[in-house]
């Protein structure tokens, strides 16, 4: 029988930036029970939540304080509860972002560990000498600087490989990982339908051998993360794993392993990026290094032993049509090729919040107007080295995290109907023109797109189940069939905005989505910018 989640379409909720309920300027949980209706209205199966459990918010909540507790700014647990249990009343399953790589450092472990090198939480986390009176080696931290912080308390440097206020835990004590599984039970238990795992690959590092990813025990901690929480549950696993190539993949999602559902893989995010540096070092987008990575994905995994996931966007990324399409002229176009060209794919699809909508990046003059704590300690960081404030604010403005963080644009009220009070974070201007008002008022919106992809995979196995194979077409034009049991679907994408000619041999029998008006021959035609259509053929 093939798993529900197979045939899902999960929709992230950034909490901060979806719906305000109480005039704060911050996301709740009431406002999202509010927003159901609208979710179940585009169809999805499944809400996964970013953090919502208490928090300093150094990283904005990516710092856990109490993963049994709500943070106050969003709610009780009685919201909670009621959220899992309207969201159930509309078949929307709850998916929890699950972080163990590392707590906050006002975490009750942290604090009873950092008194003394003999309390029985020290070995939670990672401790290590001075070696020199300097740090124990040139491991760095994601955020900039060390991943080593000296500790005045005990004269031991511990390990965070984000933050300095998220030291980094030690998967290697076993009474550490049964807290976490036994923490894992706890939310299964109360009814939600899975976990989204942030930087999964990380918790087998051994910093005394500078291994970061991938560690040798990372496979067998998740092996027996599986036997303890999730074996014999229905539950999804989806774990985000930066460094994945296909072999590691495979391991992680194939059933026989008893690991994860699947992955987030993300090697398509680094093609505007240059080789070997950081995301902030920009290269200009390619169309077809976008495609190469797309179909390798597609056909180099046994998707009969094994599952990926499908995404554009997420917290942490841009957006996709200001990053690699058109958010001008073809915003909706583009928008909506995206959609197409990814939802009719093999694996489980995911919108980010606002994506369904066509939301785009908002870009700053200043750096006094970033709120995101990676951004603001780069731009320090390479200020110091001679970089310009220009090329600085050119690449935050392309891969900053606030783009994707702004707050949801629900009409043309004040706020974007988001909060009655100051946002958190400056609302996106375009919220005038860019809104779910106006998306549901428009038949031909974005929005309507999302919605029938959703109906279509629902609907047909093929997508689901049907083999994947690329036809041959310019760099610039994605193509692709899908075949099941006797039925042909064509997917064609133009990945550009430049008109661009394709050709394929069949007959069209029957149109099944497109973003123009649909060709009705399949021999010689012209792409418009961003067209996108599926057909059956025959």
């Amino acid at each position: 029988m093939t798993p529900w989640w197979k045939n899902a379409v999960i929709y992230q909720i950034y909490p901060k930036s979806f719906q305000d309920s109480n005039g704060d300027g911050i996301g709740d949980l009431p406002g999202i029970i509010s927003r159901l209706d609208y979710l179940q209205k585009l169809g999805i199966d499944a809400i996964w939540l970013s953090p919502i459990y208490k928090s300093p918010g150094v990283d904005n909540g990516y710092d856990i304080a109490d993963y049994k507790a709500i943070d106050p700014q969003y709610g009780s647990m009685q919201d909670m509860d009621r959220l899992i249990s309207e969201a159930k009343k509309r078949d929307i399953r709850i998916i929890m972002d699950l972080v163990v790589n590392h707590t906050s450092d006002q975490h009750e472990w942290f604090i009873e560990a950092r008194k003394s090198k003999d309390n029985p939480y020290r070995d939670f986390y990672i401790w290590r000498d001075p070696v020199a009176g300097h740090e124990p080696n040139d491991l760095k931290s994601d955020f900039s600087g060390s991943a080593w912080q000296f500790d005045d308390k005990t004269s031991q440097y511990y390990l965070h490989f984000f933050a300095p206020q998220q030291p980094d835990l030690n998967w290697q004590n076993p009474q550490l990982r049964h807290k976490i599984y036994d923490m894992m039970n706890f939310w299964l238990d109360k009814g939600i339908g899975g976990f989204r795992m942030d930087v999964i690959e990380l918790i087998g590092k051994e910093p005394d051998r500078k291994i970061r990813e991938n560690g040798p025990q990372l496979h067998h901690y998740i092996q027996e993360m599986n036997q303890a929480v999730l074996a014999n549950r229905d539950v999804v696993t989806v774990g985000e794993t930066w460094s994945a190539d296909l072999d590691s993949a495979r391991k992680y999602s194939h059933p026989d392993r008893h690991e994860l559902s699947m992955i987030f893989q993300f090697e398509d995010q680094n093609i505007d990026k240059q080789p070997g540096k950081t995301k902030w070092d920009l290269k200009p987008f390619k169309a077809s290094d976008l495609k190469e990575i797309l179909i390798k994905w597609q056909t180099q995994i046994d998707y009969n032993h094994g599952w990926n996931s499908l995404f554009w966007e997420n917290h942490d990324l841009p957006r996709v049509i200001s990053r690699w399409g058109n958010d001008n002229k073809y915003r909706v176009q583009s928008a909506k090729m995206f959609a197409i060209a990814l939802h009719l794919m093999r694996g489980t699809p995911y919108i980010y919040n606002g994506e369904e909508i066509g939301m785009t990046n908002c870009p700053v003059k200043d750096i006094s107007e970033v709120e995101d704590l990676e951004s603001v300690n780069m731009y320090n960081e390479r200020i110091k080295q001679g970089y310009t404030k220009e090329e600085l604010i050119r690449s935050i403005n392309a891969k900053g995290r606030d783009n994707a963080r702004r707050p949801m644009q629900w009409s043309t009220a004040k706020a974007a109907g988001f909060t009655t009070g100051k946002p958190w974070l400056a609302l996106n201007p375009n919220y005038q023109d860019i809104n779910v008002q106006a998306a549901l008022a428009d038949p031909q919106s974005v929005f309507y797109t999302y919605q029938k992809l959703i109906k279509l995979r629902h609907e047909n196995e093929i997508i689901v189940n049907g083999s994947f194979t690329p036809v041959s077409a310019s760099p610039s034009i994605l193509a692709y069939y899908r075949e099941l049991a006797g039925k042909r679907w064509l997917v064609v994408a133009n990945l550009t905005g430049n008109e661009e000619r394709f050709s394929a041999p069949d007959k069209i029998d029957q149109v099944l989505i497109s973003n123009y008006q649909a060709p009705k021959t399949l021999d010689n035609i012209k792409l418009r910018p961003y067209e996108a259509f599926a057909v059956v053929v025959k």
